[in-house]
């Protein structure tokens, strides 16, 4: 079966809801005649007469009085779906936007990116979902509106993606940690207890990479899968955390932070979506405003 001639709905509105041919034409701009060839088709197509001449006018049939409101509600909702956006009213938005994400971007970023929402857009809620690995999965399938972390864009083409911020480790001990009383060279802080952080339990990564050339290696005592633990775990302890400075910065507050005494490369932490989502003035929103939340946390993590 041939698919249908979706203008016929267009003509067929006009038809139904003038009662006339001459003023449907004009209605469409269309000449008599061509109005005329458009109305056999619909009475071809749905195989009524639509309308039957009574006296000197024409009148509708049963047909085309039961098609009327039907067909009238669907020209309206296709010209709705072809209609450019309107413009946001962020005050009238209700939606819950989710974001998978490290629990340290959300301790650290989310207060702000909350606040923030409150003010301009009170309907909307944010769902921070944690985020166990790097698979992107749940961003492709549409379980998730926005991602963060350190992606590598050109790995995964069919998402688009904008860097955040950049990124380098510090560390980070209680106050009154004996390394907090002077300078710090390598051996004393690979000779110190560590603790490292790694979603799938690994005792080694960049840092101990770095640390190679120098023929040193860090004495890892513990290892947990994030940095608020890591931190946590550091406050009340004799343990170095090591962790990204813009990552951390509020949840590093009365404690001592340390440049690192050796050299480990920066890194850019980004945000991800989907193409589906590219043209949704909300999320597009969205997306200005966690730019703009960490782009506005740039400067206030300092090293003490």
């Amino acid at each position: 079966m041939s698919n249908p001639d979706l203008n016929l709905l267009i003509t067929l509105d006009a038809v139904l809801a003038e009662g006339s041919v001459a003023r449907a034409a004009k209605r469409l701009q269309l000449s008599p005649s061509a109005m005329s060839r458009a109305l056999a088709r619909l009475r071809e197509t749905t195989g009524d007469p639509l309308l039957v001449r009574a006296g000197r006018g024409l009148v509708p049939t049963p047909r085309a009085i039961e098609l009327r409101e039907r067909v009238s509600q669907l020209v309206r909702d296709a010209q709705a779906v072809l209609r450019p956006a309107e413009l946001l009213d962020l005050k009238k938005l209700e939606r819950t936007f989710a974001i998978r994400t490290s629990e340290g971007f959300a301790e650290n970023f989310g207060p702000a990116l909350i606040a923030r929402i409150g003010q301009l857009a009170p309907g909307v809620r944010l769902f921070f979902m944690q985020k166990p690995d790097k698979d992107s999965k749940p961003l492709r399938d549409g379980v998730v509106d926005l991602e963060t972390g350190v992606i590598d864009l050109a790995s995964a083409p069919e998402l688009r993606g904008q860097a955040l911020f950049r990124d380098n480790y510090i560390g980070v001990v209680r106050t009154g940690h004996p390394l907090s009383r002077g300078a710090i060279t390598p051996e004393q802080y690979a000779a110190a207890m560590h603790i490292s952080v790694s979603r799938e339990g690994l005792e080694k990564g960049p840092l101990d990479e770095a640390l190679l050339p120098l023929g040193l290696q860090r004495k890892v005592v513990t290892i947990v899968a994030g940095f608020s633990t890591a931190l946590g775990l550091a406050r009340g302890s004799d343990l170095i955390a090591s962790v990204p400075e813009r990552h951390t910065a509020s949840l590093r507050e009365g404690m001592y932070s340390f440049a690192l005494p050796f050299h480990t490369a920066e890194f850019t932490v980004s945000l991800l979506w989907h193409p589906r989502f590219s043209a949704d003035p909300a999320h597009r929103w969205l997306r200005s405003l966690v730019l703009d939340v960490c782009a506005k946390s740039s400067g206030s993590s300092q090293l003490m």
